[in-house]
């Protein structure tokens, strides 16, 4: 291979690994490498104004495409403002290749502007961080980044590249990364040890995470779940791991207060745990949660997390697709155990303006629309109009990081362009990357927005309630930091500036043409849907 110079190998080998879309925000000191991404073919750089929506959309579109999402930051300070996004994209286990860009290894003693220890600022938010510091290994550190983001558990990894390593010559060859297959199926014997926990349970339940949706073993969770009678609950779970319209699907444990996981599971003799950690809270249970004498069976391919704060009877390291085809199997014959479904939510009128909203939306839109939620306070009717069924047409928020409603469905749309796509975010949240309209605007991203204006931090309110009634203080008013409306936003022209047409709703009679007008607009739109 002819020798080049490492800020131009890296292109070559980011074809061999068919990434098309880098999501950055530039800076002086990858002015080289950047000056060679305009000769890349097939390469997009997609240029956001400020770091966290760079990596939002990287997030979103690694998690629609399961594919390597792409981000260049800049330096320290680029790398500290996408630090909340990367620390969400590794809860949620978002297979990220983080290019940060260094002034050179040969200015590394003179604590110049903008340096840092870029690595350990990146260890605590990264599942891998690496510096290039010999130009001969460049491809060899990239496509090992890319190995390891790929690679169950997946997650975001950082590699630094010094400006003066990237200017000096490789005469690597640019290969495909190998990642490795890990779809392992335990063993026999400790499959029949976990159907035999499982078989004869009076009150068992199932509680399931994203790793479910990364798997592909929707169908298999479904058959374990129907053979058992088990309820399943949703823990780490923001994609669609289990049809949420199904007999047997419990909701969400929450991601706030463990008393609240402790309750779905109390009554519990014995629980599959799959595809998930347990449990994501703020703040968790200390205790075990799980009724004395429950019988805990744990499958993940995250070795760390199977028994990481409580103990379990059998725990598998294991592809959780051919883990739960293989329990099936164990439990053998046995009739479906599936109680009658539900009485649907009626499509009809009334109700808050939020309810229109999302009823209508129902009836107005494709049926392969696409959803990123991040409204989580505005998120039950979405939920009953609009049930998260089919894999890949849901997303939200994860990590706790707020503001990657908006990016993350611009990832989405650009990970899968023919689908109509929309996202919903409050207007707290919102505010932390309404610069992504611009991005939407500049590229003719086709994806729709919806503001859930309360003019509150609205979860805020209500996780202050639930404190005061277990420190027995009187309610009273919530804090004024809580409060948005002083002054209000005016978000139709906020986005209207950023290029993105936008309209006020706030009465029911507004929302047909709304929404009407939403899609037959081409090209990015918003509604500041007033829902309070």
């Amino acid at each position: 291979m002819p020798a080049r110079p490492g800020k131009a190998a890296i292109f070559e080998q980011f074809a061999a690994d068919g990434i098309t879309h880098m999501f950055g925000n530039p800076g002086t000191v990858e002015q080289g490498f950047l000056d060679e991404s305009s000769a890349a073919d097939g390469l997009s750089y997609v240029l956001a104004l400020h770091e966290g929506v760079a990596v939002g959309m990287a997030d979103g579109y690694a998690r629609a495409a399961q594919r390597p999402g792409l981000v260049q930051l800049h330096s320290g300070v680029g790398l500290g403002n996408g630090i909340g996004m990367l620390y969400q994209a590794k809860r949620g286990g978002s297979p990220l290749v983080v290019l940060v860009g260094e002034a050179g290894v040969r200015y590394d003693a003179m604590d110049g502007q903008m340096a840092a220890d870029l690595v350990a600022m990146a260890e605590p938010v990264t599942k891998y961080a690496t510096r290039v510091v010999d130009s001969a290994s460049t491809l060899r550190v990239l496509r090992r980044a890319i190995k390891i983001a790929m690679t169950p558990p997946r997650g975001p990894v950082v590699v630094v590249l010094p400006a003066d390593v990237m200017d000096e010559l490789t005469s690597e060859p640019a290969v495909a990364t190998s990642v490795p297959d890990t779809r392992s199926r335990p063993d026999p014997g400790a499959l029949d040890e976990a159907a035999g926990l499982l078989r004869d349970a009076r009150s068992p339940l199932i509680l399931m995470g994203d790793g479910i949706a990364v798997s592909g073993a929707q169908r298999e969770l479904t058959a374990v779940a129907e053979r058992l009678g088990a309820p399943v609950w949703g823990v780490n779970s923001s994609e669609v791991n289990f049809d949420t319209t199904h007999p047997l699907y419990g909701g969400l444990t929450g991601h706030m207060f463990g008393a609240d996981s402790a309750r779905v599971v109390a009554d519990a003799d014995a629980v599959l745990i799959v595809g998930t950690y347990v449990f994501p809270e703020v703040f968790p249970e200390l205790e075990s949660p799980f009724a004395p004498g429950a019988r805990i069976v744990h499958i993940d391919l995250d070795a760390y997390e199977i028994a990481k704060n409580f103990p379990v009877d059998v725990g598998l390291v294991a592809d959780p697709r051919l883990a739960l085809a293989g329990l099936v199997e164990a439990l053998g014959p046995g009739p479906r155990r599936v109680p009658p479904a539900p009485a649907r939510h009626a499509a009809t009128g009334g109700g808050t303006l939020m309810e229109t909203f999302a009823r209508v939306l129902a009836e107005r839109s494709p049926e392969d629309l696409t959803v990123f939620d991040e409204a989580l306070t505005a998120s039950g009717p979405l939920a009953r109009y609009l049930p998260p069924r089919q894999p890949g047409r849901f997303f939200q928020t994860r990590g706790g990081s707020l503001g990657v409603g908006i990016p993350g469905a611009l990832g989405v749309k650009l990970a899968h362009p023919l689908r109509p796509v929309i996202a919903f975010t409050g207007d707290g949240g919102s505010m932390y990357t309404f610069q992504a309209l611009w991005t939407a605007a500049r590229e003719g991203i086709d994806a729709k927005f919806v503001i859930c204006n309360n003019g509150r931090y609205r979860l805020l309110d209500l996780n202050i309630e639930q404190y005061w009634r277990e420190q027995g203080i009187a309610p009273h008013a919530a804090p004024a930091a809580f409060d948005l409306t002083r002054p209000a936003i005016g978000f139709t022209a906020l986005s209207a500036a950023l290029g993105v047409p936008a309209r006020r709703v706030d009465r029911s009679e507004q929302v047909e043409d709304a929404i009407r007008d939403m899609w037959a607009h081409k090209g990015p739109y918003l509604i500041d849907l007033v829902v309070e």
